[in-house]
């Protein structure tokens, strides 16, 4: 096919292992390959023989092959990056649960490999897949697929967990409910992909009278309760099948009138458990969501379940009523086709074809959001523009306006932006004091506004912004004064800041992201703004955020020169951002002597 993207999907559990997110990976990079697009899967491994294989592919990406881990177009290709760790052991592990070396693998891959899209499967989990959110640059998705489990996501918390949602841009669900649980942690709109049910789930019609059910500690009562039906129906078959995701139960008890018409097996491959399925009239299962009722449906099997989904339901203390469900299925030959018919054409919906469609569709949508790159301009006369500073409008600074004017002058500025803290007066009056004294330097009119969810300057404007409104009714006042949405310090996280959820759906109101503020009091808030901008191709700003004259020009847009707000956003693609930081605690000091003396006046 045409325009086909490289993807890589990231599975934290060993792709030749039994655990059901393995398998739907599985499923989901054949299917995806066979739409044309080049799939590779990251994953731990057992085998000596893959983790060498792997080891040769990372090593020559690193040597330069940036072909080394893009699978051909049809063909998934499944690299190995580290040793599969036991899952009793990930929640003992108070870090990332990842080897060291593993995390390294999975950095170089995600940032060195060429995918266009990196989705990360239960990225909750410490592991791979939590690494791979942690190091990708590019368009990242986090997929989930179960219950958020307390233990497991300990390591990660608070400002972290925030920080590596930011770095999340599509958020899928296997189902609702596990949309509901992972927004608990991260918070967003999540698109639901199902779990892909094996085409070997087929239907099968067979001139059967027979149940098959889960078996699991849990369900032993529901076991017994349908061997009872068992004993008491001539000619009704029972298989229970060991629920792959628990430990093996008790085998249950069989009375004489049902012996020989009960079987308990194992987890079954697959293909075994289609045809168990397939010589099945009704499944019986504890949950009508679980991988075991979407098999169940797919091949042809009317369902009885405990929230009734797509068939017959039971309270979850009353195994009796399930064993009646059965019975009346048993019975009723119109209701349980109907059933059979509605599950089948359901279950259609999660075969690995549809999957991969609506996979396709959610990572061009994504893709999709980042704006075209600008070549660099031809040589033109640039300015130095400083675009987030205050003054004695500001509660928080005493710096006189005209002052600032004199002192930006000195230092070689040729224009710059007054963004005073819900107060736009201290720019209208700079832009009086440079046209009435003829001062060479260009002010442009501006105000850092308080909303609901954090700040947001507006460049350009004609009159004051309440403080206050959604961030939206104050992007959109923004708007109406012809004026430009500048987002400034969005990752500062020790202030209040829009939430990644709101940033990413802010993308195409954003004119302006900036990426470097020199009054911040760590480098990674920057360096967290600097990867957002660069990802979706936002156009890039610098501020001093000056609250003294002498944090002035910390900062620097080196941009050619502008008149208006259009000529300024097309300069503002071809900024050069030139860092001169001072020491903060100097810089801070001199705020807090001047804070103290205007309170004083």
């Amino acid at each position: 096919m045409t325009d086909a993207l490289s993807i890589c999907l990231v599975c934290p559990y060993a792709l030749n292992g039994a655990h059901p997110v393995a398998g739907h990976v599985r499923d989901v990079a054949t299917a995806l390959a066979g739409r044309g697009h080049r799939v590779t899967v990251l994953a731990p491994s057992a085998s000596t023989q893959a983790l060498r294989s792997g080891r040769r592919r990372l090593r020559s990406l690193a040597s330069g092959d940036r072909e080394a881990l893009l699978a051909l177009a049809g063909e998934p290709l499944a690299v190995a990056v580290g040793p599969a760790v036991p899952l009793v052991q990930r929640h003992r592990s108070r870090g990332a649960g990842i080897p060291v070396a593993s995390n390294a693998n999975v950095a170089l891959a995600v940032t060195r490999g060429g995918f266009d899209i990196v989705d990360a499967h239960e990225p909750h989990v410490p592991g791979i897949a939590a690494a791979a959110v942690k190091h990708a640059r590019g368009i990242t998705v986090g997929t989930f697929h179960t219950a958020v489990d307390r233990t497991l996501v300990a390591p990660i918390r608070g400002s972290r967990r925030e920080r590596y949602r930011a770095r999340i841009d599509a958020l899928i669900a296997t189902s609702a409910r596990a949309a509901e649980r992972a927004a608990t942690l991260y918070r967003g709109e999540y698109a639901i992909v199902p779990e892909v049910v094996d085409p070997v789930f087929a239907p099968r019609r067979t001139s059967g009278h027979a149940i098959v059910a889960t078996w699991s500690t849990e369900s032993r009562p529901l076991a017994r309760a349908l061997i009872r039906l068992v004993a008491r129906t001539p000619g009704l078959t029972l298989t229970l099948v060991w629920d792959r995701d628990s430990r093996r139960p008790l085998r249950p008890h069989v009375p004489a009138a049902a012996r020989g018409r009960v079987s308990a097996v194992g987890p079954r491959d697959p293909k075994e458990l289609a045809a168990l399925m397939g010589a099945a009239d009704v499944a019986v299962c504890s949950a009508g969501d679980s991988r075991f009722a979407w098999e169940a449906r797919a091949a042809g099997c009317a369902v009885v379940s405990q929230d009734g989904l797509l068939g017959l339901s039971y309270a979850p203390d009353q195994p009796p009523l399930a064993a009646a469900a059965a019975a009346r299925l048993l019975d009723d030959d119109e209701l349980r086709e109907r059933l059979i018919r509605e599950g089948a054409e359901v279950a259609a919906e999660r075969r690995p074809e549809r999957v991969a469609a609506r996979l396709e569709e959610i990572y061009r949508e994504a893709l999709g959001r980042r704006r075209a790159a600008r070549p660099r301009p031809r040589t033109r006369e640039t300015i130095d523009v400083d675009l987030h500073m205050h003054t004695n409008h500001s509660h928080d600074c005493a710096t006189d306006p005209e002052a600032l004017i004199d002192h930006a002058i000195s230092i070689g500025l040729g224009a710059i932006a007054i963004t005073d803290h819900n107060e736009i007066d201290g720019a209208f009056e700079a832009q009086r004091i440079v046209r009435d004294k003829d001062k060479p330097l260009v002010v442009i009119a501006a105000e850092e506004v308080k909303t609901s969810e954090g700040e947001v300057i507006g460049l350009f404007l004609t009159e004051k912004i309440e403080r206050g409104m959604p961030i939206d009714e104050t992007i959109a006042e923004i708007q109406r004064q012809g004026g430009l949405v500048l987002m400034p310090h969005p990752f500062d996280r020790l202030h209040t800041i829009p939430s990644a959820a709101t940033l990413h759906r802010l993308l195409d109101e954003i004119d302006i992201f900036e990426v470097y503020n020199s009054r911040l009091m760590f480098d990674t808030f920057n360096d967290d703004a600097l990867r957002f901008a660069t990802k979706y191709n936002l156009v890039q700003s610098a501020g001093s955020d000056s609250h003294v004259l002498q944090g002035l020009g910390t900062a620097i847009n080196r941009i050619p020169a502008f008149d208006g707000p259009e000529e300024f956003l097309v300069s503002m693609r071809y900024n050069e951002i030139i860092r001169r930081p001072k020491n903060l605690l100097y810089l801070q000091g001199l705020k807090w002597v001047q804070q103290v003396g205007k309170t004083g006046a």
